[in-house]
């Protein structure tokens, strides 16, 4: 994972801070002062000037990964569903982030309460789906990857997003803006301005990806159609015939432009993906050629 701003974290890790500290990373030189560290001085520098100078290198700093992801209901949607290819994304990126000794944290929205319980545990009974979201607020170290990817593939879907309040909240939470990675549709009726303004004031790098299904890309099905919001359960009867067809996946192109522009006036990376597409090819060639990973 790249940042393109430096780790401000208080705790050790493998990513370069603005910190000075040990490291083979070289940073500057400053003039001996009495009682700095010999081992530091610059003979070379010496020799030449025939003055004494302290080398500084970069102190190593972990960087926080705030991983959040949509659990509302419509996620559940599509074959092969948007939320299945969500949590693959999730445990990838938090995976990559591991290795790096980042610190990882899991937002899953909406809450515990609004989804159905998750896998069986090892006794036989339900894993709440709290305990989960609770194991997942705070991973750190390569070792914690096979438990990470088992309490991202215990969670479920259902409930009514609330997407600007999560990353709101979310936003307040971090003791350190690291980068944050937001995986969703995008369809919360009251929009996604409010929630991506608060993680850029808090000095977040952002990487949105907006994951859609196939059926919502191209519809197969035509005719006269009783429509159900999964979420709100609001109910629209609609004529869809195949003349429209066209006109429908310009709104949609249309709706994915906007959002697109609107990240990038603010400095927001931001991936339209199908819930169908290669994970290989979303994570191997589209993130890394926008450095997303190193």
């Amino acid at each position: 994972m790249l940042a393109a701003r430096r780790a401000k974290s208080s705790l050790k890790g493998e990513r370069r801070s603005q910190a000075r500290g040990l490291s083979v990373e070289f940073a500057d030189h400053r003039n001996y002062v009495l009682g700095d560290d010999l081992r530091y001085l610059d003979w070379n520098l010496f020799g030449r000037l025939d003055r004494l100078f302290l080398k500084l290198y970069e102190e190593e700093r972990e960087l926080p990964v705030r991983i959040f992801l949509d659990a509302s209901e419509s996620m559940n949607f599509g074959e092969l569903s948007k939320f299945d290819f969500a949590r693959q994304v999730a445990a990838a990126v938090g995976y990559v982030a591991l290795c790096g000794f980042d610190r990882v944290s899991v937002d899953v929205f909406p809450g515990a309460d609004s989804r159905p319980a998750a896998v069986a545990g090892p006794s036989g009974g339900r894993i709440p789906q709290a305990a989960l979201e609770g194991a997942l607020r705070s991973v750190r170290g390569k070792k914690s990857a096979m438990q990470f990817f088992q309490n991202v593939t215990g969670l479920t879907a259902g409930g009514t997003a609330d997407f600007n309040g999560a990353l709101q909240r979310g936003a307040l939470a971090a003791r350190q803006a690291g980068v944050a990675v937001v995986l969703s549709d995008f369809l919360d009726p009251a929009g996604y301005e409010a929630g991506l303004t608060a993680l850029v004031g808090r000095g977040f790098q952002i990487h949105c990806v907006q994951i859609l299904a196939p059926e919502e890309l191209a519809p197969t099905t035509f005719g006269d159609l009783r429509l159900v919001d999964a979420e709100s359960g609001f109910e629209q009867e609609v004529t869809f015939g195949k003349y429209r067809l066209k006109a429908y996946q310009q709104t949609v192109a249309n709706y994915v432009q906007r959002l697109r522009e609107y990240c990038a006036g603010r400095g927001i990376r931001c991936f339209s993906v199908s819930s169908a597409t290669d994970l290989g090819d979303l994570l191997l060639k589209q993130l890394r050629a926008s450095e997303v990973w190193a």
